[in-house]
């Protein structure tokens, strides 16, 4: 049974969430802070594994959450954002979250996020070694190394890569990037591909300056290149 933690101020969002996902067989646990969310990962007996967390809460917010927890763990994070703070669910995927969804939402559309996220980060749920130049994806391990020097990634960004890795070379739009890399469509005015592309470039020129590049081809998508040694 997957444990699912939710980080959130609104008790009563949090009761009513934890109620549909522990009928759909979740084991749920909910926080009403950051520094609550945080202790609750730090204690091995706690940990979930997948994080809902809201942007907006007291003390210390959604983002400073995200920001401390990615320093030590890779779980999936979903971001909850109000409607009307596109920039937070910007700065939230900059800082490593896996997914948005704004609020308010339909407890079907999250929990259909919660299982992809889950599914795409289940041990062994894809096939063998890809590798490209001197990157190399150990996709049953969820492991990216460069030049044998692992590269951290989440679980959002492995996917990207591996999707762009199994298709070196070859254009591949957002839409498809969207299934593949976060399990569901593209949205209108969706960025989220995008700023995981962004973080994934970094991640690979800080890497190596032998690391594949990825490149974008303007309205259409994005293509991976191997560089040349």
């Amino acid at each position: 049974m997957s444990r699912i933690l939710i980080a959130d101020d609104d008790r009563a969002l949090c009761a009513l969430l934890a109620e549909y996902l522990r009928r759909e067989g979740f084991d749920v646990d909910v926080a009403h802070d950051g520094e609550e969310a945080l202790a609750r990962l730090h204690n091995a007996a706690q940990r979930p594994d997948l994080l809902i967390l809201d942007v907006m809460m007291p003390g210390r917010d959604g983002l400073a959450t995200l920001r401390e927890l990615r320093a030590k763990y890779r779980l999936p994070v979903i971001m909850l954002s109000a409607r009307g703070e596109p920039v937070d669910r910007v700065v939230g995927l900059e800082l490593g979250a896996d997914d948005y969804i704004a609020k308010p939402c339909l407890p079907r559309e999250l929990l259909a996020r919660i299982r992809a996220q889950l599914r795409r980060n289940a041990p062994g749920a894809v096939g063998g070694e890809v590798r490209l130049g001197v990157l190399r994806l150990l996709p049953g391990e969820r492991r990216a190394l460069v030049d044998e020097r692992e590269v951290s990634l989440t679980g959002a960004e492995f996917q990207l890569l591996l999707a762009l890795a199994q298709r070196a070379g070859e254009l591949v739009d957002k839409a498809m990037l969207t299934r593949l890399a976060l399990g569901r469509e593209l949205e209108r005015y969706d960025r989220s591909i995008d700023v995981h592309v962004s973080r994934l470039r970094h991640k690979l020129a800080e890497a190596s300056a032998q690391a594949p590049r990825i490149d974008a081809v303007r309205g259409a998508g994005y293509v991976l290149v191997a560089t040349a040694p």
